[in-house]
């Protein structure tokens, strides 16, 4: 029962930072170069793995758009004691455009998302891992 409650806890932990990472983004000061500078133990990108050093690869999500398409996919395993628990695709406004939950019993972590009519900007693509904590993509459509 303490495992789900800390996974509940995780999930409801991990749902905060999609819903506000989009305007906590657009918020953070020194923001340079074009890479989003993380909060230190709660979001990690490519340019930013903080004490997460060398996971990327198999943390941040891939990204292909075709047309008004996005497919996201975490090239990570999926086993009982490590996953990816969620997909989060999320405008530059912090709305959240799609979300897929997994679960250890899947394949691989794999979602597709359809853009609204039209939509062209930026756009967080995010990846949730049990172990590994929570990693963003910032890309443009």
């Amino acid at each position: 029962m303490k495992n789900r409650r800390n996974f509940l806890k995780s999930s409801l932990i991990a749902a905060g930072a999609v819903a506000l990472s989009g305007p906590l983004m657009a918020a953070v000061p020194g923001k340079k170069g074009g890479k989003i500078n993380h909060f230190p133990g709660i979001l990690y990108t490519e340019q930013d793995q903080g004490r997460w050093q060398g996971k990327a690869p198999s943390h941040v999500p891939k990204v292909t758009v075709e047309v008004n398409k996005v497919k996201l996919h975490t090239i990570h395993p999926m086993t009982k004691e490590h996953y990816i628990v969620r997909h989060t695709l999320v405008d530059s406004k912090g709305k959240v455009l799609g979300s897929k939950t997994f679960y250890p019993t899947d394949v691989q972590p794999i979602s597709t998302f359809t853009l609204p009519a039209g939509f062209h900007g930026k756009l967080y693509a995010t990846s949730f891992c049990n172990k590994h904590d929570f990693w963003i993509k910032e890309f443009t459509v």
